[in-house]
């Protein structure tokens, strides 16, 4: 008989997040997956159950279950990104419940920036609305590969098909021209449960699958060894004992691609080459380690090598600069103006920098851009071009999430200013012609 570690070791891993607008009902769409998936432990549920007993409601309020934090159960709302791991028999999941209020579009960043699927909920009373739009944004900027469209609350309009339609047409429009590759839209009730886990007895009209059988059924890669090699420098390892006198080994874990023995490599940005001697895994010594394994390197020659430094294979390794043109989402409560003086997070590398540009920034009623806006504010989606003092092995977003993204950094403080994307913005998106109006509209 398969045991239940056995039969979880041999499912696929789901990274997804959930957004929507305030009131929309995330919280409660988790709370119900998590429910009746049977993913809730029975103190768990006999908590929630009290205190909406408490709260005088007859039924258990589901939301209790992700609103940790008391200010999110006082105002019911979400804050802070909700992580929670849950298990089917098909498929196990990493779920990031990201807030849909305005002020804290920021944390959809954080839950996004990993995941494979987001599911996007749109309350069927009140339609697409900028939140929607801004959180397709974030959705198509970071290349979350997969989005579903949850039509919420269709209890509350009678189970209408046409209501459901209109919603989706709109929705899968916008989401097409910012260059989602896919979107799947579902109705259903998160309160009722309808279509979340099991299939809806008042929509015999919808014949697709529900939310759960489409996240146990959604095609995953993760198979990052198809991208070239990268393998940011964590730590130098250089124990200087009697029994490794000489030992010197380059620490931390493969971004993307595959590394092997003997293979050529280049140490960047010093642009210096040897060859792979060693690589030294948990286990021992192996001849070949893959993404995204930890391991220690050990080159042929002795070369100057730091934390932060990038390893590659010579054949293709990517090319240095100290100008980065990329999409930004402002995240900080102060402003991002031209000439501020950030560092610039890159995997294990950190650089002073100053952002040189603001040539545009990106407004959601018609995707259009709004040129040389001279600064970017919270929740902000615009271009920038930062000048970095020292050279950076940055890939293009498009070919690598890891590699291509980074962080900019208050310097003064430490408080995260921006999370950007090297390169193209959008997946299948030229870059607009830029409009000379007064198209500010958030």
């Amino acid at each position: 008989m398969t045991s239940t570690t056995e039969q979880l070791s041999t499912t696929t891993l789901l990274r997804f997040a959930t957004a929507g607008s305030v009131d929309d009902g995330k919280s409660t769409l988790v709370g119900r997956l998590l429910h009746d998936s049977k993913s809730v432990l029975e103190d768990q549920l006999e908590a929630v159950e009290r205190v909406s007993q408490d709260r005088g409601q007859e039924a258990p309020d589901l939301a209790l279950l992700t609103d940790g934090l008391r200010a999110e159960r006082e105002q019911g709302i979400t804050i802070d990104v909700a992580y929670r791991y849950f298990a089917t028999a098909r498929r196990r999941f990493i779920l990031a419940d990201t807030p849909g209020h305005v002020q804290y579009t920021r944390n959809m960043v954080t839950g996004a920036s990993t995941a494979e699927l987001a599911v996007v909920l749109v309350d069927a009373r009140n339609g697409v609305v900028e939140q929607t739009r801004r959180h397709a944004a974030v959705a198509a900027l970071l290349r979350v590969p997969h989005v579903v469209l949850a039509v919420n609350k269709m209890d509350l309009v009678d189970y209408a098909e046409p209501v459901f339609a209109s919603i989706a047409a709109e929705f899968t429009e916008y989401a097409t021209e910012l260059g989602v590759p896919e979107v799947t839209a579902i109705p259903i009730s998160a309160l009722a449960g309808d279509n979340v886990v099991e299939p809806s007895s008042h929509m015999d009209w919808y014949g697709g699958p529900t939310v759960l059988e489409h996240l146990e059924t959604v095609p995953v890669s993760h198979d990052l060894t198809a991208c070239p090699a990268r393998f940011p420098v964590q730590y130098v390892i250089r124990p200087q004992s009697a029994e490794h006198p000489d030992y010197r080994g380059y620490a931390g874990q493969i971004a993307s691609g595959v590394l092997r023995t003997g293979e050529a490599v280049t140490v960047l940005p010093s642009g210096r080459t040897s060859v792979i001697e060693g690589i030294d895994a948990l286990d021992g010594p192996v001849d070949i380690a893959w993404a995204p394994q930890s391991v220690t390197l050990r080159l042929k020659d002795d070369i100057d090598i730091s934390r932060g430094d990038l390893i590659a294979p010579s054949a293709s390794a990517p090319v240095t600069t100290q100008d980065v043109t990329a999409t930004v989402c402002h995240v900080a409560d102060q402003p991002l103006t031209v000439g501020a003086r950030v560092l610039l997070k890159h995997t294990t590398r950190t650089v002073k920098a100053i952002v040189k540009e603001i040539p545009s920034r990106l407004t959601l009623d018609d995707l259009s851009q709004h040129p040389q806006p001279g600064l970017l504010v919270a929740n902000d989606i615009g271009r920038v071009v930062v000048r970095t003092a020292e050279p950076l092995a940055l890939d293009a977003y498009a070919d690598s999430r890891r590699t291509g993204s980074f962080l900019l950094i208050d310097p003064a403080d430490g408080t995260t200013l921006a999370a950007g994307m090297a390169g193209t913005a959008f997946a299948a998106r030229a870059e607009e012609t830029v409009r000379d109006d007064e198209g500010w509209d958030f």
